[in-house]
């Protein structure tokens, strides 16, 4: 079908601005474009948003638990790995994000600031997430919610975190998982593609060009693409926590994340995959200039209310 009109009319008014050269641009650069929240209102209500600091060792990373109006006391604890390419991106960018999250599911939503590359290349994101989630255990009652009830959410590049995450997780003895929500899910380092041939090209909201920087920055010089990084690589994706993934019909990640989907649901585990006609790489974090995108958000809450019931 063709571009969403609500999304059409985003991709018109972001034409207007230069676009971006990733042969010369720097990290330092391309953060000060993109780090700014893009907010058209009042965020979404929430109960209490409370900026949290997780001690970790030689690190303290950032983050913004969401607690959800109504919330029952001790609720589920959803943690959430913004995206941005591992580069950019931050626990402000995906303020609206989280909060929605929030509302939709009816659990707490810890927003994790992990560290970013190039200065700190893979596996540092991954282990800072990893870390983290142990963290929200070990701290469950002080943050007031159920550490027996815990997921794993992100979008991009965060969704590939959660998904690493989740993987080792069940590899290393970690938190038991209930369930992880996957949003246009980076999983494959394959350019080749169709979704990439259709929609990487000058003028989406994400490029080839864009997504092969990206990649370079966070692997940096190696000779192999690690199975924790290419996720739909990994030999063994048996025993984890059933997913939602979503992805966009004109997303150059589209292809990548339903393969990853087949794979899981391959491997034994309970999927729910879904292409949203119409959508951009970036939808579900847009939904106050794409209304149409709060319809997925609200399914993505009911699955993983359902999950951590």
């Amino acid at each position: 079908m063709p571009l969403n009109p609500q999304v059409a009319a985003l991709l018109d008014m972001l034409s207007q601005m230069p676009p971006v050269d990733y042969a010369t641009i720097t990290p330092e650069r391309l953060r000060a474009l993109n780090d700014q929240p893009m907010q058209m209102g009042p965020p979404p209500p929430v109960a209490r948003a409370e900026d949290v600091s997780i001690a970790l060792p030689g690190r303290v990373l950032p983050a913004r638990l969401y607690v959800p109006e109504g919330a029952a006391e001790n609720p589920p604890l959803v943690l959430f790995f913004h995206g941005g390419g591992w580069v950019i991106g931050t626990i402000a960018t995906h303020d609206g994000t989280c909060r929605a999250l929030a509302r939709a599911s009816g659990a707490a939503v810890l927003s994790v600031g992990y560290r970013l590359a190039p200065e700190a290349p893979f596996p540092a994101p991954l282990d800072d997430c990893c870390e983290a989630l142990a963290w929200a255990l070990a701290h469950a009652g002080a943050l007031g919610v159920d550490g027996s009830r815990l997921a794993v959410a992100g979008d991009s590049a965060g969704g590939n975190l959660a998904t690493a995450a989740a993987i080792r997780a069940r590899d290393e003895g970690g938190p038991a998982l209930r369930h992880q929500l996957l949003i246009y899910p980076v999983t494959d380092t394959d350019f080749n593609r169709a979704s990439y041939i259709e929609n990487g090209g000058a003028g989406g909201f994400l490029t080839t060009e864009a997504m092969r920087w990206f990649w370079d920055h966070y692997l940096g010089q190696r000779d192999h693409v690690p199975s924790l990084a290419a996720v739909i690589r990994h030999h063994d994706l048996t025993g984890l926590p059933p997913a939602t993934v979503l992805t966009a019909e004109f997303d150059p990640l589209r292809d990548e994340g339903m393969a990853y989907a087949e794979r899981l649901t391959a491997a034994g585990v309970a999927v729910e995959a879904e292409i949203a006609p119409g959508m951009i790489h970036g939808f579900f974090s847009l939904f106050e200039a794409v209304p149409d995108a709060m319809p997925y958000i609200e399914r993505a809450g009911e699955r993983l209310k359902a999950a951590l019931a």
